[in-house]
């Protein structure tokens, strides 16, 4: 063998030298003990399996946590009648909806949610009340396609478009039940689903019908109702002992209340496509952005704006749920101003304030008037008037 091959590197390492000791004049290779690494593993794949179980499990726990934030007008649709009645104008700067996630929960997500001051997990019967999660689901979709319809009625009524309401049948929707109700307590004798046709022998199309009939009354008067169960054609009759209104003890109830079946009559129909919105909490959202569509100018200013809020028909804003939730995903978007309800509580207010920080600024609006003037004052457009062709 060569000198330069001796003094080569070899290409494989040698094996570190084993440790000796002398015991009795004799050596013995001593390996280093692990006795430690035993216990420290078992743990460890005991907690990587919880942790795989845990994602696995759902458990009956809800979350409300942020969700998306997203441009209304991306969701509006006009087709040919509506434009040969209304210009749509090229939307600049365009407003923001936001929602927020409630989605059942992994055990893993209920822990982590639990530690998670964005959010709040909560129950089953905190989440839905005394109702299914898919009559909750229903409830929420109907009260979205609801708020679709009351947004356009705003919009088209500012523009100056003949529109209207239509009531519809009398249909129980929820029960209100006292503390201890008697066996003659609506919510004994009455079904969800039930159409009530008939009071005292009056017959009732409306609740425009009722409302007038039950005023008549008294709380504990017992009354005779004319009723359709659902699924069913043939009427029955309920006998129902009437309760006290909660914030007016002389005023007289049923003890339900009615599903809001009205429909709204208007000279054509926006497309708002509403995947993903589970509730009416987009309201106002739509009725500014329709609004926005069909003047011309920037509503907005330039400024980049959510917005959140029921609308009424007669344009007041109101409450909704989650505002903490929903103020992380809008600063998180990068919007700079976010119109809220001015009904939501003090707490609910200070907290969103809390979490928006100096980078987002929270305007509360009671109206649609309010919620105008607070664009305007970030340097908006305002209402310049549209071109309708009627």
């Amino acid at each position: 063998m060569s000198e330069d091959n001796m003094l080569a590197t070899p290409s494989v390492l040698p094996p570190p030298a084993p440790r000796y000791t002398v015991i009795n004049g004799d050596e013995k290779r001593i390996y280093r003990r692990l006795w430690w690494a035993l216990p420290i593993l078992s743990v460890a794949w005991l907690a990587i399996a919880a942790i795989l179980i845990s994602s696995l499990v759902s458990v009956q726990y809800w979350e409300v946590a942020p969700g998306s934030v997203a441009p209304v007008a991306d969701r509006l649709t006009f087709d040919a009648q509506s434009l040969n009645q209304v210009t749509r104008y090229p939307v600049k700067t365009p407003l923001l909806f936001v929602t927020a996630l409630g989605g059942q929960l992994s055990a893993l997500e209920a822990a982590i949610g639990w530690i998670d001051p964005d959010v709040e997990v909560k129950t089953r019967e905190q989440r839905f009340g005394t109702v299914t999660p898919t009559e909750q689901r229903r409830l929420g979709y109907q009260a979205m396609t609801g708020s679709k319809q009351i947004a356009e009625y705003v919009a088209f009524k500012r523009l100056g478009l003949d529109v209207s309401f239509e009531f519809g049948a009398v249909i129980v929707e929820q029960l209100v039940c006292q503390d201890l109700p008697t066996r003659l307590s609506a919510c004994k004798q009455l079904n969800l689903g039930d159409t009530v046709i008939g009071f005292q022998g009056v017959i009732i199309s409306t609740i425009e019908d009722l409302t007038p009939l039950t005023a008549k009354h008294n709380p504990g008067d017992v009354v005779n109702i004319s009723v359709v169960p659902q699924g069913k054609t043939a009427s029955v009759e309920r006998r129902v002992q009437l309760i006290a209104d909660q914030d007016d003890a002389k005023r007289a109830l049923i003890g339900f209340v009615p599903a809001d079946t009205r429909t709204v009559n208007l000279p054509f129909e926006v497309g708002i496509n509403t995947e993903s919105i589970g509730g009416p909490s987009a309201g106002l959202a739509f009725t500014l952005a329709l609004l926005d569509e069909l003047t011309p100018g920037d509503l907005t200013g330039g400024v980049k704006v959510a917005v959140t809020g029921t609308i009424s028909q007669d344009e007041s804003v109101g409450a909704i749920g989650a505002l903490r939730q929903k103020t992380v995903a809008v600063k998180a978007s990068g919007a700079t101003v976010f119109l809220v309800p001015a009904s939501q509580s003090e707490q609910e207010l200070s907290e969103a304030r809390a979490v928006a920080g100096s980078a987002l600024r929270i305007i509360p609006v009671a109206n649609l008037d309010e919620a105008l003037a607070a664009l305007s004052a970030l340097g908006g457009s305002g209402l310049t008037n549209a071109t309708i062709s009627l």
